[in-house]
């Protein structure tokens, strides 16, 4: 079990970070002299971070083991330009930064995490034939229209409350072959737990999803360690559906204020196209089957 918690509890989520990035960087890429011999460690070794970023060596590791954890706005920016950070990793670090010696408590879910307000399930039926559906913080989908459950192949399957984005594209069987770029979306899927991660690493509820993932898929596992924070807001995705065949929607996601963590996500296509006549198909199902009510409220 120590395996599956790692990253979630224990240790301190800077110092992780500051190493999973740290060996992805050579020595190549960052300016340094080629030199004979092996390297035993893959990318970086802390002391050449360290002089590339302009600070002492024993200060560079006390950031990795964690005895240090208020690092300067300049020395933060230092290390992004060094490990080469695009803009979502160079954010993450400074909320990293941010949270310092505190260890992150969980908010409470309660009401305003799994509760969805009635205006927003009616926006959910009024997008119809509109794919849509709301996420908790940990991507459980907590409310949908029919066809933004019926999008995801065989997830109505599942109960109610075991049906999470995340838990699909790694444990559906049906998940590898809906996704035209499955590699992405789990990428994707893993580097928002991972930033939630980040800034409340003792949250109960991303903990027990992050140990259910790590005991069952491998490449949960692998992609978790590498420590990756990036993640899609908006454009397109080709699904190859068992039941309309190949559709590309887009897809746009946004963030409900008010809410613990919770975010609307839509799909859509110009009326009259043939992905929006796909649309229309995977809506044709009895609002009996299909509630855009969430299944975690009473």
């Amino acid at each position: 079990m120590a395996r599956e918690q790692r990253g979630v509890s224990g240790g301190t989520e800077l110092g992780r970070f500051l190493r999973a990035h740290r060996t992805r960087v050579t020595p190549e890429e960052a300016g340094l002299p080629l030199r004979p011999g092996l390297r035993r460690t893959p990318g970086l070794r802390r002391e050449e971070l360290a002089t590339l970023a302009g600070v002492s060596i024993d200060y560079y590791t006390r950031l990795e083991r964690g005895k240090e954890t208020n690092p300067s706005a300049s020395v933060v920016d230092a290390l992004a330009r060094v490990l080469k950070l695009d803009t979502a990793e160079h954010g993450h670090l400074r909320d990293l930064v941010a949270c310092g010696v505190r260890r992150a408590v969980a908010e409470p879910v309660g009401e305003l995490g799994r509760s969805v307000r009635p205006g927003v399930e009616l926006l959910l039926d009024n997008l119809r034939p509109c794919p849509a559906y709301v996420v908790s913080r940990t991507m459980d989908i907590i409310a949908c229209n029919p066809s933004g459950l019926r999008l995801f192949a065989g997830m109505g399957d599942w109960p109610a409350d075991k049906r999470n984005v995340v838990r699909y594209v790694f444990l559906h069987p049906q998940a590898r072959t809906l996704f035209d770029d499955w590699d992405e979306q789990i990428r994707a899927c893993v580097g928002r737990l991972r930033a939630l991660a980040g800034t409340e690493p003792d949250a109960p509820d991303l903990a027990e999803l992050v140990s259910e993932l790590h005991s069952k898929s491998p490449e949960f596992t692998d992609l978790w360690d590498r420590y990756d924070v990036r993640w899609h807001t908006h454009g397109s995705k080709t699904f190859r559906h068992p039941e309309v065949g190949d559709v590309t929607p887009g897809y746009q996601s946004m963030q409900i204020e008010g809410t613990v963590g919770q975010r609307f996500i839509a799909y859509y296509a110009e009326p009259g196209t043939p992905d929006h006549d796909k649309l229309v198909l995977l809506d044709m199902t009895s609002p009996k089957d299909i509630s855009v009510r969430s299944p975690f409220s009473g």
